[in-house]
């Protein structure tokens, strides 16, 4: 994520502590995770009113039991950290599919990869998700099978990790920011241009969140309110803005910043989370407005409406979010690896039942990974558990490259095109002709996927994988 921003001169000794010590592997289930009940998640295709006009048919959204049909807004999951989660997925689509619990450190069977950690969800088939989140924070859930097509009509939902020592807010909102792709009949269009998947990606033309153009929240005047934003886009990058409201970025990717910053100006791509602490205003009826105020594409994202008399709160009587484990990197003894994308030559891609887009445009160290099939290519690297490494990432291309790694955490090191926060992170926006530092310790048994955010930029090659043992 990258900042234009203004330093405040809040600091917590606790938040800087929040990166600390610790090897962090998964462990296998306990007796009382396996008894407890499992969320029943219904993925499912319906008709679903989006812009105003007329209901979008084929919408594929995930459903809660008991959950009103007249609520077709992505469900916002939650949990406690180190606490027994057990989900289980019903596919109610016509074709397979899975979830992937982005930013959780979790074991590696229940990631939710076909062919690298589970077998795909089948038609009417359930598959049972069991894991102790061990960070508190900001996180979300989302298919890894035809990833575009699931994703871009609406598949995707938050996963907030409470811990009970977090400081008490007088609100929250959870903003799931994305875009459909709809013609003027307000029916889904094709979801991908090749020739702007060779770019930039290709956007979407209706812009949402929570499935709402700008929608509007009451907020109580004068109170503390956080606000989790979620960029669910398969493409878009968000910079944001808040008028007309004090506000502190507080946490980044689910994990609290070592330095509190007076929110500017926000970049959150695809995959990223941000989470916020608003001063509401004191007078009733005040707007505060979150604008994505990129120059070509300038929109509100979302309202803020504060009601009641004024609570007088502070920011300075905010206390420190609750420490997540950090990334202890021994950098005396870490493993280079370089990692290089680019663009590739080849021009088509295998098949496969998950999803191909038919084409080949990128790569990682000049290799374009073939897709989600039985039969992928070797990995990236073979870490070895404990140990640090320095992912050396150069991005020769002239677009922006939203990286996520699945499984485990990194934190910036140094970058040739600005200056890094020692932030504890999963997914890094690496900016045109940016090389960047990347320290891991490879904390986690299994294959960890590594792939750009951007849909189309994934699904045609620029992914692979770390094997751990």
């Amino acid at each position: 994520m990258t900042f234009v921003s203004r330093r405040t001169l809040l600091k917590s000794a606790a938040v800087l502590g929040a990166y600390g010590t610790g090897l962090a592997v998964m462990p296998r289930l306990s007796q009382a995770l396996a008894a407890t009940d499992p969320i029943e998640i219904e993925a499912l295709t319906a008709d679903v009113l989006l812009d105003g006009k007329q209901a979008t048919r084929g919408v594929m959204r995930y459903a809660l039991a008991g959950q009103p049909s007249s609520d077709p807004s992505p469900p916002i999951l939650r949990t406690k950290r180190g606490e027994a989660f057990k989900a289980r997925l019903i596919n109610r689509l016509d074709e397979p599919t899975t979830i992937h619990w982005h930013g959780i450190r979790l074991p590696n069977d229940q990631d939710g990869v076909p062919f690298v950690t589970q077998p795909y969800v089948y038609t009417g088939d359930r598959f049972d998700y069991a894991f102790a989140p061990p960070d508190a924070g900001t996180f979300w859930y989302h298919p890894h099978c035809n990833t575009l097509t699931q994703m871009g009509r609406g598949l995707a939902g938050v996963l907030v990790v409470e811990d009970s020592s977090d400081p008490a807010f007088d609100g929250e909102v959870v903003l799931n920011l994305r875009d459909f792709r709809l013609g003027g009949d307000s029916q889904f269009i094709e979801q991908f241009k090749p020739r702007d998947a060779a770019k930039t990606g290709t956007f979407g033309t209706l812009r949402t969140a929570n499935w709402q153009p700008e929608p509007r929240y009451d907020v109580p005047a004068g109170g503390l309110v956080r606000v989790r934003i979620l960029a669910a886009d398969v493409t878009r990058i968000y910079n944001l803005k808040l008028a007309v409201a004090e506000a502190q970025i507080i946490a980044i990717d689910g994990h609290p910043v070592p330095e509190r910053m007076v929110l500017d100006m926000a970049v959150i791509s695809p995959g990223q989370r941000l989470d916020l602490a608003i001063r509401v205003a004191d007078s009733e009826g005040a707007e505060m407005v979150l604008e994505d105020v990129r120059p070509s594409t300038a929109k509100v994202v979302a309202r803020f409406r504060a009601v009641g008399s004024s609570l007088k709160r502070n920011l300075g009587d905010l206390g420190p979010l609750s420490e997540n484990t950090g990334v202890d990197a021994d950098l005396s003894n870490a493993t280079e690896i370089p990692l290089l994308l680019s663009a590739t030559a080849e021009s088509a891609a295998r098949d496969s039942i998950c999803g191909t887009l038919g084409y080949s445009f990128w790569a990682i160290n000049k290799v374009p990974h073939p897709g989600d099939t039985p039969d992928p290519t070797a990995p990236i690297a073979e870490l070895k558990l404990g140990q640090t490494y320095l992912l050396n990432v150069e991005n020769v291309t002239p677009h922006a490259h939203p990286i996520h790694l699945h499984g485990m955490n990194f934190k910036a090191i140094t970058s040739n095109k600005r200056e890094v926060l020692p932030l504890v992170s999963d997914t890094y926006l690496v900016l045109p002709d940016e090389k960047v530092q990347l320290a891991l310790v490879a904390d986690n048994l299994g294959d960890w996927v590594f792939h750009c955010h951007i849909i189309e930029h994934q699904k045609t090659g620029m992914t692979g994988y770390f094997r751990v043992t």
